[in-house]
C-alpha cells in the first residue's frame, strides 16, 4: 500500500513514541484477530509517508483478502476524515480501501488492502506510451465520478485563506530556511501580487470535491482500476486542482503532448458528463496551469519544512522539478511575468546552495 508525500501534519503527534504505538497498535489488533482471521505475527511494515502516519500489512483468512492494512495514524491525524472520505467516494463509484474497524481516539484503523502494484511503478516503466495513457484516463474518468457526487458544505472549504496559509510555507520555508534569503520589501511585493492572482483565478473556477493528493503514487493499479489511497485531505475547492496534481507531480515529469492528450480527455469526457468546466479549452488550461502554480508554491515550501522540521531530508531532490514547474508557467503569462523573473533568480540561489542531503 502506498501513500502520499505531499502533506505533513502541522503538529507532532500526542502519545507514546512509535515503537510504543506499534506495540499499542498489535494489541488493537489482537483484539479483532479472530473476527477477521488474522495472522498477528506477520504484521510488518507497508510503507510510512510526509506525515506521521505509517501502515502495516498482515496475513488473514477472513472473507476481506489475503491480506489487510493497519494504518497507526496518531492523533492529530486524520482518522475520522479517512472514513468519512472512504464512504463518500464509495458512494461516487470510486475504488477505495474500505473502513472495516477503527478506533478514532487511538488513531488505528483495519482496512482492506489495495494491493502492492502502484500507477507510479508501471508509468515510470511505461513512459508516454499507449499503458501509461490508458491508466491516466481510468484516473481522470474516476476523477469525474468523484467530481459529480460534489455537494457545497460536505467537505471544507478551499478558500482564499486557506490557499494563501499554503503558499505563505514557501518563503518562510524555501526562501528563509532553506536558501537563507531573507523576503525583502521587493519580494514581498512579488509574492503578494502573485498570490492574489492565483487565488483569483481559483475562486473564479467551478468548485467541486477535490482529493489534494490525487497523483501516481496514491494510485495503486486494482480492479476496478484505479485503487485511490491517501484521500484524507479531501475539501471542496477549484475544479482543475485535481487534474493537474495528477499530471504534474513530484515523481514524474511528462512531455507537453502526452500531458495536453491526457488533459483534453479529462475536459471532453467532463463536459459530456455534465461538469461546469469552461467551454473553451484554452481558457481551461490556463486555469489549469494558475492552479498547478499555486500548488508547485506549496510544495516548495513544504518539502522543506519536512525535512527541516520532520527529518525527512529524501522529498528535497524534487525541488528542483516544482521550480521548473513553476517557472515553465509563470514565463507563459504576461501578469506572472514578475514572478518568472523571481524564480529566475531563485534558481541560480538553488544552485549555490545545493541540492545533496
Amino acid at each position: 500500500m502506498t501513500f502520499s508525500a505531499a502533506h505533513s501534519s502541522a503538529d507532532s503527534p500526542a502519545g507514546p513514541p512509535a515503537d510504543k504505538r506499534r506495540d499499542l497498535l498489535a494489541a488493537w489488533l489482537g483484539s479483532h484477530a479472530e473476527r477477521y482471521a488474522l495472522s498477528l505475527d506477520t504484521l510488518a511494515a507497508a510503507s510510512a509517508d510526509a506525515s506521521f502516519r505509517r501502515y502495516f500489512r498482515l496475513s488473514s483468512a477472513g472473507e476481506h483478502g489475503a491480506t489487510l492494512i493497519a494504518v497507526d495514524a496518531p492523533p492529530p491525524e486524520k482518522c475520522r476524515e479517512f472514513a468519512q472520505v472512504a464512504q463518500l467516494l464509495d458512494a461516487a463509484g470510486v475504488h477505495v480501501p474500505r473502513v472495516l474497524e477503527v478506533d478514532f481516539d487511538a488513531g488505528f484503523m483495519l482496512v482492506t488492502d489495495l494491493g502492492t502494484a502502484p500507477y507510479l511503478k508501471t508509468l515510470q516503466q511505461s513512459g508516454p506510451g499507449p499503458r501509461s495513457r490508458e491508466l491516466m484516463r481510468d484516473a481522470l474518468d474516476a476523477l469525474i465520478r468523484w467530481q459529480l457526487s460534489s455537494r457545497e458544505g460536505v467537505l471544507p472549504a478551499f478558500d482564499e485563506t486557506f490557499m494563501h496559509r499554503e503558499m505563505e510555507l514557501m518563503p518562510e520555508w524555501y526562501l528563509e530556511r532553506h536558501l537563507g534569503r531573507k523576503v525583502d520589501e521587493a519580494t514581498r511585493g512579488v509574492l503578494d501580487r502573485t498570490f492574489a492572482l492565483l487565488v483569483a483565478s481559483a475562486r473564479a473556477q467551478p468548485q467541486s470535491f477535490m482529493l489534494r493528493d490525487f497523483m501516481p503514487r496514491n494510485l495503486m493499479i486494482a480492479t476496478p482500476n484505479p485503487g485511490v489511497l491517501d484521500f484524507q485531505d479531501a475539501v471542496y475547492g477549484p475544479i482543475t486542482y485535481d487534474v493537474v496534481s495528477l499530471l504534474r507531480d513530484a515523481f514524474l515529469t511528462w512531455d507537453e503532448e502526452f500531458e495536453l492528450d491526457c488533459f483534453a480527455h479529462y475536459w471532453e469526457r467532463a463536459k459530456k458528463a455534465g461538469l461546469p468546466v469552461d467551454a473553451d479549452f484554452g481558457e481551461f488550461y490556463r486555469q489549469l496551469e494558475w492552479m498547478g502554480l499555486q500548488r508547485h508554491i506549496k510544495v516548495l515550501g513544504l518539502f522543506c519544512r519536512i525535512n527541516y522540521r520532520d527529518g525527512k531530508p529524501h522529498y528535497m531532490d524534487d525541488l528542483p522539478r516544482f521550480l521548473g514547474y513553476a517557472s515553465k508557467v509563470a514565463h507563459r503569462y504576461r501578469p506572472l511575468v514578475p514572478f518568472a523573473r523571481l524564480i529566475d533568480d531563485l534558481q541560480g540561489s538553488a544552485v549555490e546552495v545545493g541540492y545533496t542531503f
